[in-house]
């Protein structure tokens, strides 16, 4: 259900195609809430379907035509009803995690390699995190840029502010990854024969 918000958190900066939404999306959204386009498109035929957003055909190419999204009143007001409702806190379901509990069924050139692919993750999740909450700081980042355009001065800081937040979290949580991977190598070597 989350991804149904998640497009509406989107196409609240501007209406937008569903390509265009695809691609906003990979840019922005997908740092806190992973799709595939094989997800978002259906999604928004049934978001459409239920009220939530409305389209309208826009000139694509010479003969095409291509649908624009917008979010209806009815669109935001279930966004913002599930932004006002708290969530339960969710079970930790991480195959790395799981993994890492069993290493010692494995040999330790294959968990190295498995640390060695997860540090290579996460130091370029970091890279691109850190990247693009410089891009909100300085509100050049696409998708707020468009969304502040349309508030004043006091609800685009707020909007910068809270956005820079989720994206402090996600920097904390790469580099404590970071920091666990460290420790797992460091074990790795202490347990080795």
């Amino acid at each position: 259900m989350s991804l149904r918000y998640a497009l509406v958190a989107l196409l609240t900066g501007r209406p937008m195609t569903g390509y265009d939404i695809a691609k906003s999306f990979s840019r922005s959204v997908a740092h806190v809430w992973h799709a595939p386009d094989s997800q978002i498109y259906p999604e928004l035929h049934r978001m459409e379907r239920d009220g939530l957003l409305a389209s309208v055909e826009v000139a694509w190419g010479r003969k095409g035509t291509k649908k624009e999204y917008h979010v209806t009143d009815a669109g935001l007001a279930d966004f913002r009803a599930w932004m006002e409702s708290p969530l339960a806190p969710q079970r930790q379901r991480d195959p790395v995690y799981l993994k890492a509990a069993y290493f010692d069924f494995a040999d330790p050139a294959a968990v190295r390699e498995q640390l060695r692919r997860q540090q290579e993750y996460w130091t370029e999740q970091l890279r691109m995190l850190e990247g693009t909450r410089a891009t909100l700081l300085d509100r050049s980042h696409p998708t707020l840029a468009a969304r502040l355009a349309k508030l004043d001065e006091r609800e685009a800081e707020r909007a910068v502010r809270f956005k820079v937040y989720a994206y402090d979290g996600l920097i904390a949580r790469a580099r404590t990854e970071l920091d666990w991977i460290a420790e797992g190598f460091a074990l790795l070597e202490e347990l080795s024969p």
